[in-house]
């Protein structure tokens, strides 16, 4: 089977072997077999933040196909009482739905996300002022160089922008991911935190709206980008927002032009250590801090324009949104979107001094 079939790119070459996991025993064995025997082996889920080579991959391709959401006894006292247990490959947006139809707060704003709910804490998948780490309790992983299941307590994930210790290279395999939700009166979702959300809902920030009208505007914004998959809408042939917006210390953000927008980030304090006894010592010096960039901003203001294509190419920038790259031709190779990518990162290194970093995992595509 060609992986085209199972990305939302529409790109990737074949599969010498695929296996599709519906247990989490079967992905267990699935992974530790091919691990045990040299076989290169990839884990695929909802295939929406991957970009596969055109040449394929070796070895076996494990598809997690594992489904189910459990409710998990109360947490009495705690600000998010109900707990839920979600296999890795139960579809992350149908999980929101059904949180919403439940009343639970949490991941209202996570709506429309393509892609499963193992690859959520990977990720870190976060939009319109919510991210998964805020909700998640602990992950069940295949620690893969032990060989061991063992549940992991979310501080230990490393949980940052758009990054976990397994993005950055732990060898763990999802397996089940615990959720920690709100019960509110009204039904009503967490404080909104994004200003374009709150305009779409009629609120200020920090209000409250009901869940089922904030579920409804992110999906009609995701909409409007081309972030929600559609058969009939080729823009949505995509890996959603390609790069990450960038951070960069203060002082750098003050070289840029006035109207770029900007977000400062809170820097953490500085750790403090006192003997037992002794007087407190002069509080350290204040760290710079940081501030978070648009990267649609930087490309846009770079010359790259919604709809922008390299010549001869079937890649090209999303009519709909700066920060999407599409396959809306319907012909593009995984090679040329990689190249779109790379010239895209020239003009905005070039124009502002800034590196734009891919949102996506490239699968033996070098960039």
């Amino acid at each position: 089977m060609r992986l085209d079939e199972l990305t939302t790119l529409r790109v990737g070459g074949a599969a010498e072997r695929i296996v599709e996991a519906t247990s989490s025993e079967q992905l267990v064995d699935a992974v530790l077999e091919a691990e045990g025997s040299g076989e290169p082996w990839l884990v695929l889920g909802g295939g929406s933040n991957v970009l596969v080579a055109d040449d394929g991959v070796e070895g076996v391709v494990v598809r997690v196909m594992t489904r189910g959401i459990e409710r998990l006894p109360d947490a009495p006292g705690s600000a998010r009482p109900v707990r839920l247990r979600v296999q890795a490959g139960e579809p992350w947006d149908a999980l929101v739905a059904f949180t919403v139809e439940n009343g639970w707060g949490g991941i209202e704003a996570l709506s429309g996300i393509p892609g499963s709910t193992g690859a959520a804490p990977i990720q870190n998948i976060g939009a319109y002022g919510q991210e998964v780490a805020e909700s998640i309790v602990s992950v069940e992983v295949l620690d893969v160089d032990s060989g061991e299941r063992r549940t992991v307590p979310a501080p230990q994930l490393e949980l940052g922008y758009r990054t976990s210790a397994i993005k950055q290279g732990w060898r763990a395999v999802v397996l089940s991911v615990d959720l920690a939700l709100e019960r509110s009166e009204g039904a009503l979702g967490r404080p909104v935190a994004y200003a374009q959300l709150a305009d779409a809902l009629g609120v200020d920030i920090g209000q409250r709206a009901p869940l089922v009208g904030v579920r409804a505007a992110v999906l009609a914004l995701r909409a409007s980008k081309g972030m929600v998959l559609d058969e009939a809408d080729p823009q949505s042939r995509s890996a959603g927002s390609f790069f990450t917006n960038p951070i960069v210390s203060d002082s750098f953000a003050l070289g840029l032009p006035p109207d770029a927008p900007r977000w400062p980030q809170q820097p953490e304090p500085p750790a403090l250590a006192v003997p037992l006894g002794a007087e407190p010592a002069a509080p350290p010096a204040a760290v710079e801090g940081t501030v978070k960039l648009s990267a649609a901003w930087l490309i846009e203001r770079a010359g790259i324009a919604r709809g922008f294509r390299l010549p001869g190419s079937g890649a090209s920038v999303s009519t709909k949104h700066t920060l999407a790259l599409t396959n809306a031709s319907g012909r593009a190779t995984a090679a040329e979107v990689a190249e779109l990518a790379r010239y895209i990162q020239t003009r905005v290194m070039s124009e502002f001094g800034v590196v734009l970093h891919p949102e996506p995992v490239f699968i033996n595509q070098p960039l």
